[in-house]
């Protein structure tokens, strides 16, 4: 059986001040998609709007900017399915086996608020599949509700990029909320490692998240043992 996965990726192309741009963290798409394509499935990528994905500049610098990034910015192939998202109307959310939120600081204002994401995902999660994230893709599981209206990630363990991490990064000032204690308030049990920006991953059940860049082979490969358990 070919298992199919849908990553979302923003369309944000910087912060409220337009002089610090940002956008999809590369590594995070690319370290998974490895994962998943060596295991053969089939994957696309969806965004809020649809259409082009723009790249977070500090991602795209040594040493974050490794050989699998690298690999997808020398491929014009892969780069072309980042000038053409799908938009959520194209996606038929039965189709697919697990979706993966990627991160970066852009899906902090596109991914809490739309609708259609919700609902792909919310309709993903009710027919058993899978429902993952890594580093600031776990914003946009803050707003998504089970079929009994209450939200997926209450009384669940989730992981993602810690206010710890904002501070470190020097942007805790610029970034529209603190994500960790969103996530809280929302009844999530929220865990994550001993030292910042190392690899983390908590898996509760169906739900599969990553607390940074560092994470997402990790995740990916958790979402593949339980795609292949299933």
């Amino acid at each position: 059986m070919n298992r199919r996965i849908l990553h979302v990726a923003t369309n944000v192309a910087h912060f409220d001040n337009p002089a610090h741009p940002t956008g999809l963290w590369l590594s995070e798409l690319t370290h998974a998609w490895d994962v998943f394509a060596a295991r053969g499935f089939e994957q696309h990528i969806v965004s809020p709007r649809g259409g082009k994905v723009p790249l977070e500049p500090k991602a795209l610098k040594w040493p974050l900017c490794d050989q699998s990034a690298r690999a997808w910015l020398n491929d014009p192939v892969k780069m072309a399915l980042l000038d053409a998202t799908l938009s959520p109307d194209d996606v038929r959310p039965e189709n697919y086996d697990a979706i993966y939120f990627t991160g970066g600081h852009g899906v902090m204002w596109d991914f809490p608020d739309s609708d259609s994401l919700q609902a792909i995902t919310g309709a993903i999660w009710e027919k058993g599949g899978v429902v993952s994230a890594v580093c600031h893709g776990y914003c946009g599981l803050l707003n998504i509700r089970r079929a009994d209206g209450s939200f997926l990630v209450a009384g669940r363990k989730i992981t993602g990029f810690s206010w710890t991490e904002e501070k470190l990064a020097g942007v805790a000032r610029e970034v529209p909320y603190n994500a960790e204690a969103q996530v809280k308030a929302r009844g999530a049990i929220y865990e994550k490692a001993l030292l910042p920006f190392m690899s983390h991953v908590v898996s509760d059940g169906r739900l599969v998240t990553g607390q940074n860049p560092f994470s997402a082979r990790g995740t990916a490969r958790k979402v593949v043992a339980l795609l292949d358990g299933a």
